[in-house]
């Protein structure tokens, strides 16, 4: 996708929602739309798709940090509300690779990194195999959040 082109395919939603008196996606969709336009004015130069991912991606953390809290606080109906939020947002996203095909990858990306190392993966070589992790997984075009990729990683070099 091209520079502005998320913001288009966003611009176009809203108008759809509108028509639609959804006012809930309208809501969102005018969030996104903002939270773009922010970023893109605070570096003074249009997104990259990978920049428009990764404002994204903060959104639906920012969401998911509000969910456990308004869940703490009894709230459900706000819980509720911002887990609407995230489905809406999650649409602009590439697919989240699921758990399997993400220890999967963890799994090639340690073995790898043995071969080239010459030496059993250990906890000190976290960094650069979350790094290979995340950098295959652009590479595949799908997404996983870090804090998961990072448990994951964590979890194949201690056991």
């Amino acid at each position: 996708m091209d520079a502005g082109a998320l913001e288009a395919q966003i611009s176009q939603q809203v108008i759809t929602a509108l028509k639609l008196h959804d006012a809930e996606r309208t809501q969102t969709l005018r969030l996104i739309k903002n939270a773009l336009k922010n970023k893109a004015i605070e570096k003074r130069a249009p997104l990259t798709a990978a920049e428009e991912q990764q404002a994204l991606a903060t959104m639906i953390k920012q969401r998911r940090d509000s969910i456990e809290q308004f869940t703490k606080g009894n709230r459900p109906e706000l819980a509720a509300k911002e887990a609407a939020e995230i489905g809406v947002i999650e649409e602009f996203l590439p697919k989240a690779l699921d758990e399997a095909g993400l220890c999967a990858m963890i799994i090639e990306v340690i073995t790898e990194h043995t071969n080239a190392t010459g030496r059993a993966a250990t906890p000190k070589d976290m960094g650069p195999v979350i790094k290979a992790v995340q950098a295959r997984l652009a590479q595949a075009g799908v997404r996983a959040e870090g804090r998961i990729v990072s448990e994951r990683v964590k979890q194949a070099l201690a056991g």
